[in-house]
């Protein structure tokens, strides 16, 4: 509380309670089938000054908090998506996070100048903050949906990618002064010298973690993590887009052949939740409750011009030349989930103009956005899948291939988990064909371990363990891969088993 200096024991008791209250309120979050952020997002509330007294003001700590949390998040997001699954989807991707973003601005930013009276400059303001998708929103809630891969893909490589040309656009409209005739030129550069930035480390860290032979198993998503944050540092550094940086960055890192795979994409999705639930808690806890209820007829109109008009406009525009149908195009537009980049967005007009009663505003107005929209499209979104029939069904999950180095053997190890629905169900081990100098020397299933013969049958939920030569392990994970996807006779059906 104010003027109350807390002992290092009650921070970190305080700080470890909200952590485990979080993770409790993610299953309550799954029952009630909420969205876990606006669990957190009360949490902060709780903690604040309406409830138990807690009171935090520093705008600009939470914009840098912000913005470190939104880092890790992209960072965790480029780690687990899978290039296979997204892939069909790039242009659809980068077509949301460029053409879109602008059609909205434009589109949101006009009608809230005719409705709500801003000045031009303002209204475009609030557009841009309003024009983006967010990551962790969209990573949580719709990985659980189960649409098909297009949508699912080209809606996660839009949160990944839109934050980039956003950012730049707010920092833009909230600086002091006219917008110079040369900055679209400088939004070109940004974001090509931020996507440079992001591939370079990308595959740079990729080939040095391939190579370093660290000491400790651990070590290894520390490193994979550190050149993700390291990706946005540089882009920010060279005056680029760090965001487009990082998640670049984390995208290549998560689709190569990383030792210990599983046990970064784990860290990474542990420190992906705790960004989040920091992000939000703190959010909430800098939220003013009692100045909400002057910003509820604002957000309303707000969110009508982006739910009725900015969304749809912008993905209709944007999806002209992939020529979508409609029922895909409906359902790009409901799922346009907002969260908590729109409020990090919102605060950096209060840091440029601090006592400017117009920027408070719209950090309140998005605040009470963010919490009503997430409660209609958050909960919706599965039924709406289902009404316009863009629900994938029952399909195999990307097979997990983890592989851990053995450097004085001139061997890798590679544990592989046969998921429900994959195509090596039913393979007989003689069958899978397997690159010389790689076998299988261990299936586990059901908790029982036993040494495969040539006529071992393999099952869904099976797990291998197959040795083989440093050389010959790229061929053995792309032959496990082939014959997940197109079974046993995957070479006749050319499937090759390449991300």
């Amino acid at each position: 509380m104010r003027g109350r200096v807390v002992s290092l024991e009650a921070m970190l008791g305080v700080g470890a309670a909200v952590v485990l209250l979080s993770v409790v309120a993610v299953r309550a979050s799954v029952r009630l089938g909420l969205p876990s952020l606006l669990l957190y997002l009360g949490i902060g509330v709780l903690l604040g000054e309406s409830v138990l007294g807690f009171q935090f003001e520093n705008t600009e700590l939470t914009e840098s908090l912000g913005l470190a949390a939104l880092v890790l998040i992209l960072t965790e997001g480029g780690l687990t998506t899978r290039w296979p699954d997204v892939r069909s989807a790039l242009g659809l991707g980068i077509s949301l996070s460029t053409v879109a973003v602008a059609v909205s601005i434009g589109a949101t930013g006009t009608a809230l100048h005719l409705l709500l009276g801003l000045d031009w400059r303002t209204a475009f303001l609030w557009g841009a903050v309003l024009s983006s998708t967010d990551a962790a929103a969209v990573f949580s809630v719709l990985r659980g949906v189960g649409v098909r891969r297009r949508l699912s893909g080209a809606l996660e490589l839009e949160s990944g990618l839109n934050d980039a040309p956003v950012v730049i656009a707010v920092v833009l409209l909230a600086s002091p002064g006219p917008l110079a005739w040369w900055s679209p030129a400088l939004v070109v550069y940004e974001l090509a010298v931020g996507a440079a930035v992001g591939a370079a480390l990308g595959a740079g860290g990729a080939w040095a973690l391939r190579r370093a032979a660290l000491p400790a198993t651990g070590l290894y998503p520390l490193a994979t993590v550190a050149v993700c944050v390291l990706g946005y540092a540089g882009g920010q550094w060279l005056h680029a887009s760090g965001f487009l940086a990082t998640y670049l960055a984390a995208l290549i890192l998560g689709n190569s052949h990383l030792p210990h795979r599983g046990g970064v994409l784990s860290f990474a999705e542990g420190t992906g939740w705790l960004a989040q639930i920091g992000l939000f808690v703190l959010l909430g806890l800098y939220a003013s409750p009692s100045a909400l209820g002057a910003a509820l007829g604002p957000a309303l109109v707000a969110g009508a011009v982006l739910v009725l008009l900015g969304r749809p406009l912008s993905i209709l525009v944007s999806m002209l030349p992939f020529r979508l149908p409609w029922r895909e195009q409906a359902f790009l537009s409901w799922a346009g989930l907002r969260g908590a980049v729109p409020i990090v967005l919102a605060l950096i007009p209060v840091t440029r103009a601090p006592d400017s009663p117009s920027a408070r505003l719209l950090v309140d107005v998005v605040l009470v956005l963010v919490v009503l929209l997430t409660l209609l499209q958050g909960t919706t979104l599965p039924w709406v899948a289902r009404l316009l029939r863009v629900s994938r069904g029952a399909e195999a999950t990307e097979i997990e291939v983890d592989s851990a180095p053995l450097d004085e053997l001139g061997a890798d190890l590679l544990q592989v988990r046969v998921p429900v629905g994959s195509r090596l169900h039913g393979v007989y081990l003689r069958e899978l064909r397997l690159p010389k100098g790689a076998v299988v020397s261990l299936v586990v299933r059901a908790g029982d371990g036993f040494t495969p013969v040539p006529d071992t049958r393999l099952k869904e939920r099976d797990q291998l363990l197959v040795v083989t030569t440093a050389a010959a392990r790229s061929r053995t994970e792309q032959r496990i891969r082939a014959v997940d996807r197109a079974g046993r006779l995957a070479r006749w059906r050319g499937e090759s088993g390449r991300s």
